[in-house]
């Protein structure tokens, strides 16, 4: 064999076996083949470099009533909010999330016993600084646009899409969250998650999707105004839901 023909066969026979691994992944039969089915984690934004802080809320506590009273809105957002943001700030101390964004948090959390406290209050702050931003004094009504013609398409009319998602907030047993999201298709569905999960969480949400509407159903969201009749809460919300913040979130889902 010539020398030249020989380094070429050296040299074709060495990018076969450095190339074999990536097309047997490829064909399903590595490491990457098993993994298809699990989420794909984003990968982490700009590292954060101050402690989490609670804003302000968008409008004064009393500019939703009636259907949100002032001091339910105090309460919530300076106390229970609050107390998310302080106990992740002490969860994430000397652990990989200690730098992370509140986005990256959320995606990567898991259901390890040492990450539950990071979990719960990384969702959390997450679940209520979303929570203030799509409500407003003034609001309510119907969705315009494309949003509209979307919750059309998908649940039949307005009025069905407002009755599937009271029905899921009335069904919510103990204390958690009702959600519109836009899925991986593109398509809208409700869905619940409990306590401060939500659908971001891509290890643990049954069902994930970008969040546009929430709706808080924990009893320290009403139990001031309503007491135990949550039903009548649902109903006062849909007066106060910010539909332009909503058409918004699912304009940037859609993309």
């Amino acid at each position: 064999m010539e020398k030249r023909t020989f380094l070429k066969t050296g040299l074709l026979l060495s990018v076969g076996v450095a190339l074999a691994p990536l097309i047997q992944a490829c064909k399903g039969g590595g490491k990457a083949g098993k993994s298809a089915g699990l989420p794909t984690i984003p990968p982490p934004k700009l590292r954060r470099t101050t402690p989490f802080a609670l804003a302000p809320l968008p409008y004064a506590a009393a500019a939703l009533e009636p259907h949100i009273d002032k001091m339910t809105m105090e309460i919530h957002h300076g106390t229970h909010h609050q107390a998310y943001v302080n106990n992740l700030n002490k969860a994430v101390e000397g652990t990989v999330y200690n730098e992370y964004e509140l986005d990256d948090i959320v995606a990567r959390i898991t259901t390890a016993d040492t990450d539950k406290v990071i979990r719960n209050n990384a969702g959390g702050h997450w679940n209520h600084t979303f929570f203030w931003q799509i409500m407003a004094p003034g609001a309510g009504g119907m969705p315009e646009g494309q949003l509209a013609t979307s919750i059309n398409t998908t649940f039949g009319s307005f009025d069905k899409f407002k009755e599937e998602f009271s029905n899921a907030a009335k069904g919510v047993f103990g204390s958690g969250w009702t959600w519109l999201c836009v899925g991986k298709d593109k398509g809208l569905f409700i869905c619940t998650t409990p306590n401060q999960d939500n659908p971001l969480m891509l290890q643990i949400a049954a069902k994930t999707g970008t969040p546009i509407l929430g709706l808080d159903v924990w009893e320290h969201a009403y139990y001031l105004k309503h007491q135990n009749k949550r039903p009548d809460y649902i109903t006062a919300f849909f007066n106060v839901v910010n539909w332009k913040e909503v058409a918004l979130r699912f304009d940037k889902a859609m993309f």
